[in-house]
């Protein structure tokens, strides 16, 4: 990762950064329901981040939204076999190719790369390359609470976060630290990829949904890139 800083600059565009009130037209944003996902928190979360939320059972009827959310909890392989009755990795890689944004949370993001070594599963979308690794020793695991990131220069999604943002993280497995996608970095054990950004395709290792303030700052901003989407 190149040119990392505490935070990008300028303030918020969807929601100030004490989670002030969404700007602009409420744009459709469909939230894949494949099982596997705390539905309830994340379309709350989008609601007050300013997304008209759809809640959709397979990527094909999210056809009409502007953006796509994939959330994830639990194993990878859970995950993917889920994201199968959704219409599988295609119909994501389909999205992406689409040019609408797209923002992967915690598995939903690691389904985005080519494997994961839970497991071992492959078969991923593969917008990204690389493999999604367990977390290194000498601390506990899974991390679960709250942890800081370092966000890389001219990040989109942590536009006008504040430098000492928190983030909350469950998971025992993330993507390595480094690529041209890698947004946002946090140490637990190791360095891991914290976020990811390429274009239209975001995604958050950690739960916007359950980091407060900051968390839905963060979806304020995946929230006015829909918007701002052609």
């Amino acid at each position: 990762m190149t040119g990392g800083v505490r935070a990008g600059s300028g303030g918020p565009r969807g929601v100030g950064a004490q989670g002030g009130a969404p700007v602009g037209r409420k744009p459709p944003v469909a939230l894949v329901d494949y099982g596997v996902g705390n539905l309830h928190s994340a379309a709350k979360a989008l609601d007050r981040a300013g997304a008209d939320v759809r809640v959709v059972p397979t990527v094909a009827e999210a056809a009409g939204a502007a953006g796509l959310v994939v959330p994830g909890v639990g194993a990878y392989r859970a995950c993917l076999e889920g994201l199968g009755t959704a219409g599988g990795p295609a119909a994501v890689a389909e999205w992406l190719a689409g040019g609408r944004p797209l923002l992967g949370i915690c598995v939903g993001m690691q389904l985005l790369f080519e494997a994961s070594e839970e497991g071992p599963v492959s078969g991923g979308v593969a917008a990204l390359p690389g493999k999604v690794r367990r977390l290194g020793g000498g601390v506990k695991i899974p991390h679960i609470g709250w942890n800081q990131v370092t966000v890389r220069r001219g990040s989109r999604l942590f536009a006008g976060l504040p430098d000492d943002a928190r983030f909350y993280f469950v998971h025992s497995y993330a993507p390595e630290p480094d690529g041209e996608a890698v947004a946002a970095v946090c140490d637990h054990g190791g360095r891991f990829a914290a976020a990811v950004e390429s274009e239209n395709l975001f995604g958050t290792q950690f739960h916007p949904e359950k980091s407060g303030r900051a968390g839905l700052a963060l979806l304020g901003n995946f929230v006015n890139e829909v918007r701002a989407a052609p």
